[in-house]
């Protein structure tokens, strides 16, 4: 009998690749399924992109390439986080990844300790967890209030602060709410990160799919002095729809940067070689190609919200950024289907939805949050329309 590592069976499988595979086997045998569970833009990656890396494959770069990135794109990744940032940063503290998730991983490895604590604020992105878990951490689960938009108080974060906390995980635009954290709570918790002395890793994968079109902002542009304690990850996958590309990066202290260099090295090795080449030439396009889906994506969700409050009983606020809707219904459980289940949580609301209404969503509990679902909007305007329809027909016959 094969023994498993204890590491492998504290692990949760990712609950929305599963959903989203599940939907997809359905559809592949025919039946009508919309699909509200992917986290990923549904365009097509811009043709100067794909033109790029096809260059690059013509001409041979397809071997091996240095650990931390190509060098032109390491240079291309600071020049764009000045430009959109205005935050310095040299080619030796970036390290380029297979896409944002390695980052975070490479940089819980290099950072946290068996037994050391990772802050992680509720609701929050699935993987960050079980990460941390397998980097030998405990994730300490701050949890926050719909009331105050998913932004906890300095005083539930304190309290869930110990003296073997060693770090928080922050992202803005967030999946699953897609809120963005205020200025005034990113700088009250950067005060109390530098009273605690504790890093940062802030996720900004969503940051340029910000639906009031301002440049993107972190807890390092609210307060600059935290620059040795924080770790800015991002990638090419939602902003210029390049999910399956894997291309992300990291950057950190020189010292954090060489230590997930290290960890890199013995793991993937480094980032695909041509698909870096067309990840630096998704930097180079103007603003202008990610503002014709943020358009979309503005509209879409705008229709959305009209759609989702024609559905009794739940609640939600309109997100802010990414493609993603938060939604409380809560209200449900209690009640039974039509052919006799109890809807109890999440869990069994999203089955039902996926047999009843036809429609894949991701149960919050995923996220931390049991009382919500996550329904992605990266879809047609038509899609989304439909599956409004079929969820609020579905949820109309519960009793």
């Amino acid at each position: 009998m094969v023994k498993l590592s204890d590491r492998v069976r504290a692990l949760k499988p990712s609950a929305t690749l599963a959903i989203d595979a599940k939907a997809k086997a359905l559809r592949n045998q025919g039946v009508d399924i919309i699909n509200l569970s992917a986290g990923e833009p549904d365009f097509d990656t811009p043709e100067p992109i794909k033109e790029a890396c096809i260059k690059a494959l013509k001409e041979g770069f397809t071997k091996y390439v240095p650990t931390a990135g190509i060098p032109s794109l390491r240079e291309v990744i600071c020049e764009k986080v000045k430009l959109d940032y205005g935050l310095e940063y040299d080619v030796e503290e970036v390290i380029v990844t297979a896409g944002a998730k390695q980052a975070i991983f490479n940089l819980l490895l290099a950072l946290v300790n068996p037994g050391e604590e990772v802050l992680i604020l509720s609701p929050y992105w699935v993987s960050y967890p079980e990460m941390v878990i397998c980097a030998g951490g405990i994730p300490k689960i701050v949890s926050s209030d719909f009331s105050r938009r998913f932004e906890p108080t300095l005083e539930d974060i304190a309290k869930a602060t110990s003296p073997r906390t060693v770090g928080i995980i922050l992202n803005s635009p967030s999946n699953p709410t897609g809120l963005i954290y205020s200025y005034e709570f990113l700088r009250d918790l950067a005060n109390f990160i530098k009273t605690k002395d504790l890093w940062v890793i802030s996720d900004d994968i969503y940051d340029k799919l910000r639906f009031d079109m301002k440049k993107p902002e972190n807890i390092l542009t609210v307060d600059p002095s935290l620059r040795d304690q924080v770790c800015l990850v991002n990638g090419v996958s939602k902003s210029y729809a390049m999910t399956g590309w894997r291309i992300g990066w990291a950057l950190a202290p020189r010292e954090i940067i060489s230590a997930c260099a290290k960890i890199q090295g013995q793991s993937t090795s480094h980032a695909t070689s041509f698909a870096q080449k067309g990840a630096e030439t998704a930097l180079k396009l103007p603003d202008e190609v990610i503002e014709v889906m943020l358009k979309t994506l503005i509209k879409r969700s705008e229709i959305l919200t009209q759609e989702l409050n024609k559905i009794p009983e739940i609640e939600f606020i309109p997100p802010q950024g990414a493609f993603y809707f938060f939604v409380k219904v809560s209200a449900y459980y209690g009640k039974v289907s039509p052919t006799g289940k109890r809807i109890v949580n999440s869990l069994s609301l999203a089955d039902y939805l996926l047999e009843e209404a036809k429609v894949a969503i991701v149960p919050g509990i995923a996220f931390g949050e049991d009382d919500f679902i996550r329904i992605s909007f990266a879809l047609s305007e038509e899609a989304l329309i439909e599956a409004c329809k079929r969820i609020g027909e579905a949820l109309s016959k519960l009793s």
